[in-house]
């Protein structure tokens, strides 16, 4: 079960040190002037907090994944990240996306508002396709209050605010970006490990599940806390960064013994890696501007996505 968690620590130990030096201008620790404020200050909060989203999508793909036994499952089909980028777009609509924690703030509040509602709607039902139907109306309502909110911009300049920041990028993030997403993050993932037998229970089915003392109620208490936490935050620094959460349980699950429980620490881990090298290369692409990181991923995500469906069509013929 645990094979695969050395291996990624070791590769995300020698790979955060390597993406320090990496970017449109390479740097040199021994000749660049001021390189100790240039790691110390840009790069290594941007890095550590490339480790924190990614390890968050990751932990929260594989734990939806298992709770609704799909395996095209992502943490946005709750709501709740759609949730959190409505409460940023709504901070740039209403001009406080300058201050330093409102903007975060108004996205953790957002991503709370869709854990309070999936869990107003769902809570009680205990069903898993209710539920799953309850994360699906979040997402489409916040998707059309964002639209509306963007053709409402009160100028140009909020209008392209708001489309820049929905891509997704950890461009001039600073230490304080990472402490607020840092403990946020590492408690949604203590609540989808503690959620682990639960999720293993569930691959038996429901009424097996209950058999074996399952309590969905309280399961998905913590699936909402824990992908809430997760995802939540990290929208709230980086904007919408998606295809982490599908990607990284299918890559990590053969290496591991299939159960929802010992997949969510491997997938956490691989997801820091994915963000940690995408945004690498971000960095080092060479292009006009920057690549925004959720393009990227984007664009890493479809390919895969189709891949994937091809596969299952193929299994189910």
């Amino acid at each position: 079960m645990k094979r695969p968690i050395p291996v990624l620590i070791i590769v995300i130990l020698v790979t955060l040190p390597l993406s320090l030096l990496a970017g449109r201008v390479w740097l040199d620790p021994a000749t660049t002037p001021n390189a100790a404020i240039i790691l110390a200050e840009l790069r290594l909060p941007r890095g550590v907090l490339a480790l924190v989203v990614g390890g968050g999508l990751g932990a929260a793909g594989a734990a939806m994944q298992g709770y609704l036994r799909n395996p095209l499952a992502d943490p946005g089909l709750f709501g709740i990240a759609p949730g959190a980028a409505l409460g940023a777009v709504l901070s740039f609509w209403l001009g406080y996306s300058a201050q330093p924690y409102l903007l975060p703030v108004f996205a953790l509040i957002g991503a709370a508002s869709a854990m309070a509602l999936l869990s107003l709607i769902a809570g009680r039902g205990n069903s898993t396709l209710l539920f799953t139907l309850a994360g699906m109306m979040i997402a489409s309502l916040a998707g059309a209050l964002m639209s509306l909110a963007i053709s409402l911009s009160p100028t140009p300049f909020a209008m392209s605010e708001i489309v820049t920041w929905l891509m997704g990028a950890l461009t001039d993030r600073s230490w304080h970006d990472v402490w607020i997403a840092a403990p946020l993050t590492l408690l949604g993932i203590a609540l989808l490990m503690l959620a682990g037998r639960g999720l293993d229970a569930l691959t038996l089915g429901e009424e097996a599940a209950r058999s074996l003392g399952m309590e969905p109620r309280t399961l998905q208490w913590l699936l909402i806390g824990g992908v809430g936490l997760t995802v939540g935050s990290g929208v709230a620094v980086a904007g919408i960064i998606g295809f982490v959460g599908l990607i990284v349980p299918h890559l990590v699950r053969p290496f591991t013994d299939h159960r929802p429980s010992g997949l969510i620490v491997p997938s956490a881990l691989a997801g820091a890696l994915l963000v940690l090298v995408a945004d690498v290369l971000c960095r080092i692409m060479p292009l006009a501007s920057e690549l925004r990181l959720g393009i990227a991923l984007s664009l890493i995500g479809a390919p895969f996505f189709l891949a994937l469906l091809l596969r299952i069509r193929r299994e189910t013929v």
